[in-house]
């Protein structure tokens, strides 16, 4: 059975405001070392709104990446609570945080395109350049 447009409607909304939130805490409230350059690029709820993922992008290696997650999840009480404040609900759902790799795979697929294209056209040129051209004009 297909979940109610205004269930849906006020998760999208409510994942959205964390997003928001949580950037705005990521940029200036947070002041953790291991904290590395980062925002948050999305929010997915689950169904019953108890538990949500957020998902970061991290400017820089591997290491930044786990030393960030790691930060993040000694720092979730208190992102929780700043949320339950600022956002003045009931609940806020558990926080779960992933890194976002999906630039890193937009990339990649980019820059495979690209060498099948390249490819492509250097073997369309070589093609042509076989073929033999005769210079006596068609009779028709």
């Amino acid at each position: 059975m297909a979940e109610p447009r205004s269930r849906v409607y006020h998760r999208n909304r409510v994942a959205e405001t964390l997003r928001e939130e949580i950037g705005t805490m990521l940029e200036g409230q947070l002041s953790d070392p291991r904290i590395a350059f980062c925002y948050v690029t999305e929010v997915a709820m689950n169904p019953g709104n108890k538990s949500a993922r957020v998902y970061i992008a991290v400017d820089g290696g591997d290491e930044a990446e786990k030393n960030t997650v790691a930060a993040l999840v000694a720092a979730k009480g208190y992102i929780r609570h700043e949320l339950l404040e600022r956002l003045g609900t009931r609940r806020v759902p558990d926080l779960s945080f992933h890194v976002d790799k999906s630039e890193r795979f937009q990339s990649r697929i980019d820059e495979l395109l690209g060498r099948s294209k390249k490819r492509q056209k250097t073997a369309l040129a070589t093609a042509t350049q076989e073929q033999p051209v005769s210079d006596a004009p068609a009779s028709r």
